[in-house]
This record gives C-alpha cells, structure tokens and sequence, in this order.
C-alpha cells in the first residue's frame, strides 16, 4: 500500500490513536506530579488507572476502521471530561489540549459516521 491510498481521514484517527496511547501509558504509570494532580482534583488515588483505561480503550478503537465511531465517541467523553476537571478548577491553559482533541475527535467521528450514513453505489450491470 503507497502512501497515496491514505485518507487524511486515516491519518488523523492514527495521530489521534497515537496520543491516546501516549495519555494511557502516562495514566497507568502514573508519575508523582500527576498523581498529585489527580489529588488536587479531588479523584480517588486508583482514578488514573480508570483514565489510562478508558485512553487505552480509545486508542484501540481508533485504529480499526469498524470501531472508530465508538473510539472518536469514547475520546471526545475523555477529553470533555479532562476539560471540564481543568476548568473547573480554574486550569483554563490546561484546557487547550484537551479542548484541542476534543475537535479533533468530534472531527473523526463526524467524517466517520458520513462515510458509513453516504449511500452507497450498487455495481449494476450493463445492458
């Protein structure tokens, strides 16, 4: 396969992939500074496994053509939720990135379920 046959469509879901299984890798193995954001944050000290989870999910998702609705879906709950932790607790740079994936998710998602709602074009046969 050249590089010609990728959509920009299939590229963006695999760098959106990517940094959801860089955020999953950060979340399981949790660093002292982010634990003790989680804890600022008022999460349970386990929570970061249940954030590096639901990336991990995503990130899978993502990469596979027939679960990319549900891992854009999944991603755009993640990053909402991000945001919303961040902002809530006045963070409102901390909120660019995630507000960032969020677009960018939803942008997956919608190109993603046009593709699969597009009618599709029978081969009909000449006559």
């Amino acid at each position: 396969m050249s590089v010609a046959n990728f959509s920009w469509k299939a590229v963006l879901a695999f760098l959106l992939s990517a940094f959801f299984l860089v955020g999953a890798i950060g979340n399981i193995f949790v660093s002292e500074s982010i634990a003790e954001d989680y804890q600022r944050w008022g999460y349970p000290d386990w929570f970061h496994f249940v954030t590096g989870g639901l990336e991990l999910i995503t990130a899978v998702l993502l990469t596979v053509a027939a679960g990319r609705l549900w891992g854009a879906a999944l991603g755009c709950v993640a990053m909402f939720a991000a945001a919303a932790t961040v902002i809530g607790h006045g963070e409102y740079a901390h909120a660019i990135p995630p507000i960032v994936v969020l677009v960018l998710s939803a942008i997956v998602g919608w190109t993603t379920w046009r593709l699969r709602s597009a009618p599709r074009v029978r081969d009909v046969p000449d006559r």
